[in-house]
């Protein structure tokens, strides 16, 4: 079961170096343009979670501490929740980085976003909220199109 749970980071592994590592390589934002890059990560969730699902079902319709945490000692309902998490992570980390992208925001400040998304994503994701107004060309903002009634002929 260790070893589930550590390739469950391992799957999601080359999305991030991609776009950590390779951000403004053609391929890289090909690769992350689709939302099924998590799917690597959920398919350990599958995994795990669903022979459990007699389990799982009642904590999750009316979830209790308690519940939780009798739960969460099975190793298996861990790495299926680790997958959760992880991705989950990849998918907000794949939203940040086409936004600084769309922006232009310079991958030397991206890098550490990206990073801190991947340790703890509820500080990266409004710290990136709150700097993306200053970052690239966030303040540049399209002129507003005016739709004019058609006019007949």
């Amino acid at each position: 079961m260790s070893t589930a749970f550590t390739l469950v980071f391992v799957a999601a592994a080359p999305f991030w170096a991609l776009m950590i590592l390779a951000p403004k390589w053609p391929r890289t934002k090909a690769i992350m343009s689709t939302p099924w890059v998590a799917t690597p990560p959920l398919v350990f969730w599958f995994v795990f979670a669903v022979p459990r699902f007699g389990d799982v079902l009642p904590a999750v319709a009316k979830p209790t501490l308690a519940g939780w945490q009798d739960l969460l000692t099975d190793p298996a309902v861990l790495t299926f929740m680790w997958a959760q998490i992880i991705a989950w992570d990849l998918f907000v980390g794949r939203w940040i980085y086409l936004d600084s992208r769309e922006r232009d925001v310079h991958p030397l400040v991206m890098a550490p976003i990206l990073v801190l998304t991947i340790m703890l994503s509820p500080i990266a994701v409004p710290l990136y909220l709150l700097l993306r107004p200053v970052l690239g060309r966030a303040g540049q903002r399209e002129p507003e199109r005016v739709d004019r009634p058609a006019v007949p002929v």
